[in-house]
């Protein structure tokens, strides 16, 4: 049987940069009555820094590669979580978020990823970095657990592990559009890549996406979010011998983005007056309606939002063989720039917005030595070193015909008016890596390993209220006002009544110098050549920080993060190597688990919750069903329980209207206590199962046909930072479908992307001033995108 989408990789010897997973079936002999079987491809994956077979790594983990990308549609980071058990991500008004296993970070610019993202060996851990769209990826690896040794930085509860395409001396181009009609959506991306000399090869890959929106914004008359997205990566490999390669790679992306994929969901009265957000509104001179309350794809805004991104990475791999031994230093400077503007009132009404900047400079360098393969020891071992700069700065904005006087006539005074913080952060790390295996015999293998890491991290945050016209610090009667000072949440703003709070009224600023010793222990045992079982215990570690949004002082700075996890695993290959099931059974405790939850005005607190248990089950695996004249069928699947506890949390922030109940917080205030709830993202149940069907045919000059079929299913589960349970939101299940039709050098497909057209809330928060300033319970959410149909088309040049 033809192999299918199978691309020229050039493979680059001992030490390879990565090895590419083959996305087709391989087929080996079976000798017994002398009938040909079929067996499932090796995937081979390097989330333990050399490349081995997957269904060998004793880790849970889960792999896609480039056709699996292209073929359920994968466009950026979070388009994943569909495909991957026990993922979540999801982007909010100031934010994204990632979470493994119900552990992730919340909104904060102060924060780094619990899950950590590494590209090409380099760490993109701030949170503007996973909006990235991808590029010419060769393979996405989903590593489940503490990643503490080998990943190290911050990866505590998993690790994202994206490998790019390499160059290839052999020449090969292709190019590909994709078209989706009802949202206007085009993406076009082409790659060329071949050998400029004998040992020097080039590839460069570009990307262009462009979408009008799937949300309607009937206040304005426009579609929204309208993307404008380009990327670029310019790769060159050296081989100037067979023990030498050095790679370079460039890349320059932009992704635009204007309006958002937000509605108000939920609009509840006044306890007292009855009346709702809307009706509020309406008495004050804006029609009603504007806040409608139902997910249908509609919102009214009227301010103008945008986000503009642009990020710039430039890596040197150099890998060489000495007595066969391969030594690879990893040289990167990773830098970003965005800017914000939010209409984060979420209304069509003047109440206040708000704009963001941020600037992002990070370098980092590793220095790693792996020892040949041994029948009785052999190991990993490095040093690694990062430093970074993070400028944060925004703006909460009043403008000069804000509704909120009219709400009180006491917040008279703050109207054209803007509290701005400046935030900034520089960092470094260093840190000394080590994992070996030990092989007892053919059967045992013990690994350990360790790392010890020292960062030290240097904060300062001030607050200034300016008015609107001409950006000058506000008067004294402004800061002194109690009541603007709650508006704004500045409660520490009336300790004094001086202009400008900076410095008196507030100007911090600190350092942290925080080490940490990571140990792990991994006992792999081969039940036989087609079984293999595992018992791991491991530890993680992230460092504490200073809060970049926070509006008081007294919870200013967040305490370290840390993780010890077990796992117990199985990896098997049966019936001829035609069937994958892999079990992992996980319990991971966390201390101080950071997180960050509203503060019921305008800001969000931070803080850490003292303990926190998750543990659970997971099961995926393939089979390959039928392999005949009648085509080739080939089954994945994977479940996952999750059973997720806040064991100690005491000081959450109370969602609107919830009864205070737990420890007092900064400023003297009741906090509410969830110990024993679930956190954000935890459903207890999440499922994927997918199929796919190949088939040789002959019609019109097309030589294969092939469809895939892809359904997602998470069980019922909490969206909100809070905790308010009316955010349970209901399970619900996604299907994908595509049918493409393939010649040798040529395709083209239809597809479907929840074709089911399910509602899905990704995100739902109080609207900000809603409560606190109207007496409603008024929610906004991020609303996924509605089913969704397109076409394909890929053609591909090779000598």
């Amino acid at each position: 049987m033809k192999n299918m989408g199978k691309r020229k990789v050039f493979a680059l010897s001992a030490c390879a940069l990565a090895i590419s997973t083959a996305s087709a079936q391989t087929e080996s002999n079976n000798e017994q009555e002398g009938v040909k079987q079929s067996a499932l491809e090796v995937i081979q994956v390097t989330a333990q820094k050399r490349s081995e077979d997957a269904q060998k790594t004793p880790i849970s983990l889960n792999v896609l590669s480039a056709d699996d990308l292209k073929e359920k549609g994968i466009e950026k980071i979070d388009d994943l979580q569909y495909s991957v058990p026990n993922l979540h991500l999801t982007e909010t008004g100031i934010s994204t978020q990632i979470y493994i296993r119900g552990i992730g970070t919340g909104n904060n610019q102060g924060f780094e990823q619990s899950v950590g993202q590494y590209i090409d060996g380099v760490y993109y851990g701030r949170q503007q970095l996973l909006r990235m769209p991808f590029l010419d990826l060769e393979r996405v690896e989903v590593l489940k657990g503490p990643q503490s040794i080998l990943f190290g930085k911050n990866s505590v509860a998993g690790a994202l592990n994206l490998s790019s395409a390499k160059p290839t001396q052999d020449f090969n181009a292709h190019i590909e559009a994709s078209y989706q009609p009802e949202f206007g959506a085009t993406e076009i991306s082409g790659m060329v890549s071949g050998g400029l000399t004998d040992t020097l090869s080039a590839r460069f890959a570009v990307r262009d996406y462009q979408e009008d929106g799937y949300i309607d914004n009937s206040f304005k008359g426009v579609d929204e979010t309208a993307r404008d997205e380009q990327a670029y990566r310019l790769s060159l490999l050296w081989e100037p011998s067979d023990s030498v390669n050095v790679l370079l790679k460039m890349e320059h992306d932009e992704f635009n983005g204007d309006g958002r994929q937000i509605e108000i969901v939920q609009d509840d009265p006044n306890l007292a007056t009855g009346l709702t957000y809307d009706q509020y509104l309406g008495l004050f001179g804006h029609p009603d309606g504007i806040t409608e309350s139902e997910i249908n794809f509609q919102r009214q805004a009227d301010d103008d939002e945008f986000s503009h991104n642009e990020v710039d990475n430039v890596t040197l791999t150099v890998n060489a063989i000495f007595n066969d031994y391969t030594f690879t230093s990893i040289s990167s400077v990773v830098s970003y720039e965005f800017t914000e503007e939010c209409d984060c009132d979420y209304v069509a009404a003047p109440v206040f917005n708000v704009d963001i900047n941020e600037e992002y400079q990070q370098f980092s360098q590793e220095l790693r030595v792996v020892s040949p393969l041994s029948d009785t020891f052999d190991w990993i071992g490095g040093f690694y070193f990062q430093s970074s700069e993070t400028d944060f700065d925004d703006r909460i904005k009043v403008p000069s015909n804000s509704i909120l006087p009219l709400a009180n006539a006491a917040l008279t005074p703050i109207a054209g008016t803007s509290a701005g913080r400046n935030y900034t952060l520089d960092s470094s790390v260093w840190s000394a890596f080590f994992q070996g295996n030990i092989h007892v015999n053919d059967d045992l293998t013990v690994t350990v390993g360790a790392r010890y890491t020292s960062e030290k991290k240097d904060g300062h945050r001030e607050i200034n209220i300016r008015e609107l016209a001409n950006s000058t610090i506000g008067s004294g009667d402004i800061v002194a006002d109690p009541t603007a000072a709650i508006l704004y949440d500045l409660a520490f703003a009336i300790q004094n009544e001086q202009s400008p709070l900076s410095p008196d009224g507030h100007n911090l600023t600190d350092s942290r110098d925080e080490t940490s010793f990571t140990p792990l222990i991994n006992v792999q045992y081969k039940i036989n050549n087609d079984v293999m079982t595992y018992f791991s215990a491991s530890t993680g570690f992230k460092a504490g920080g200073f809060d970049a949004r926070g509006n008081n002082t007294d919870s200013w700075e967040f305490e370290e993060e840390e993780a010890t996890s077990y796992e117990y695993g199985i990896k098997s290959s049966l019936l001829d190597n035609t069937l994958e099931v892999n079990l992992a059974i996980y319990r991971t405790e966390y201390d101080n688990l950071q997180i960050s939850q509203f503060d019921g005005t305008l800001g969000f607190n931070v803080g850490n919750a003292k303990e926190t248990l998750v543990q659970g089950i997971e099961i995926d695996g393939r089979w390959l069903v039928l392999d005949s004249d009648v085509g080739t069928l080939t089954m994945n699947y994977a479940f996952a329980y999750l059973d997720h506890e806040f064991k100690d949390f005491e000081n959450g922030n109370c969602y609107n209207r919830q009864e205070p109940d737990g420890a007092i917080g900064p400023g003297g205030v009741q906090l509410c206590d969830f110990t024993g709830k679930s956190g954000q993202y935890t459903p207890k149940f999440t499922t994927t199962i997918g199929f796919d069907y190949f088939q040789s045919i002959s019609f019109l000059g097309f030589e294969y046909f092939r469809a895939n079929l892809g359904l997602y299913h998470a069980d019922e589960q909490n969206v909100h930072p809070n905790l308010d349970p009316l955010y349970d939101i209901d399970g619900y299940t996604k299907v994908d479908a595509r049918i493409a039709l393939e010649a040798e050098n040529w395709s083209i497909a239809l597809f479907g992307r929840n074709i089911t057209d399910e509602k899905v809330l990704t995100y739902a928060g109080n609207a900000p001033l809603s409560g606190s300033s109207f007496g409603t319970n008024t929610f906004y959410g991020f609303v996924d995108r509605p089913a969704t149909f397109g076409v394909q088309f890929q053609y591909d040049f090779t000598d």
